[in-house]
């Protein structure tokens, strides 16, 4: 692809191929021929990530048009998984409903309940720092973490909510938390922001501590005169990719709600009060076997999430602006 100029001694030299010379993809086989050492590092990454990630969901795109039983082979029965699932199933609109209103409330207050924490922690001295990011992190790494609300609010006197609120005269019988609908929902919300913070204020404090402080000094220099300024138009641009990153861990965590419930309220909850999506999948997937209805489920909750993904990086792209 290289022409060849001749010089006064006759001699033959490459000429550098510029850019707009080539094609897309011939210049990408160039640069992977010029970098294939990179290449070969990052190949036992790529196969991994090939095989357990994007064939599960190519499969999982091409069961949902199948009726699958993992016993008999598939029958091909067209979108007849989908209009069963939008038009005759009505525990999925409730799962549906569930899981938007869990999304719309976990997502975006763990999001911003974990960068207020990690700023928080952020002005602290290296060895408090060390201190409080252990309190608020230890949630994710005991053991028996749902013991202690089933502790508060266990369904006899004994617990401590209920114990309380007799005292008081508030209430005159003990109200069994976890198995009245009307409580289910708000308490595996509370449970679940309690648990939110994890890899995802990590993240952030660890992009705080990344700033360039120079770039404070020079703020200060063209205009920038208050904290939320230098939050706005310097800090949050230079964390756009713990931003993003955090984003996608916040938008995985709020849709595939469910283990919080499995935990506190059993599964089924009662009435169906916090039946997500997952429920549903693994419902069918799990219980039921039936492959392709469940793998009809998963593809609508991938187009869901990677839909919201794409409109949160668009949001994001407008940080600092």
């Amino acid at each position: 692809m290289s022409a060849k100029v001749k010089t006064h001694s006759n001699d033959e030299v490459k000429k550098p191929v510029a850019r707009k010379d080539l094609s897309k993809a011939a210049w990408t086989w160039k640069e992977m021929k010029k970098n294939w050492v990179a290449y070969a590092m990052l190949a036992p990454y790529y196969i991994v990530f090939l095989l357990f990630t994007i064939v599960p969901v190519i499969v999982s795109l091409v069961l949902s048009f199948f009726e699958f039983n993992m016993i008999e082979p598939p029958v091909w029965v067209g979108i007849q998984n989908y209009t069963r699932l939008f038009l005759a199933d009505d525990l999925f609109v409730t799962a549906c409903k569930n899981t938007l209103i869990f999304a719309s409330i976990i997502g975006p207050v763990s999001y911003i309940m974990s960068f207020c924490v990690a700023w928080f922690i952020n002005e602290l001295g290296p060895k408090l720092r060390a201190v409080v990011t252990l309190i608020f992190y230890a949630p994710n790494i005991g053991g028996s973490v749902y013991l202690i609300w089933k502790t508060l609010f266990s369904s006899d006197s004994y617990g401590y909510v209920n114990g309380i609120l007799l005292d008081l005269g508030i209430i005159t019988k003990a109200i069994s938390f976890f198995e009245d609908a009307k409580y289910i929902m708000p308490l595996c919300i509370v449970v679940a922001l309690w648990l939110s913070l994890g890899t995802s204020f990590l993240n952030f404090i660890a992009g705080l501590q990344g700033v360039d402080h120079s770039l404070y000094e020079a703020g200060a220099v063209d205009g920038i005169s208050n904290r939320w300024q230098e939050l706005w138009y310097i800090t949050l641009p230079y964390m756009k990719p713990q931003l993003l990153l955090s984003a996608v861990l916040a938008i995985t965590q709020a849709f595939g709600f469910g283990q919080v419930v499995n935990d506190l309220c059993g599964n089924p909850s009662t009435d169906y009060a916090a039946w997500t999506i997952m429920h549903h999948l693994d419902d069918y997937g799990g219980a039921r076997f039936e492959i392709g209805y469940a793998s009809a489920i998963a593809t609508v909750l991938f187009i869901v999430m990677v839909g919201t993904n794409q409109l949160v990086k668009k949001l994001l792209s407008k940080v600092g602006q």
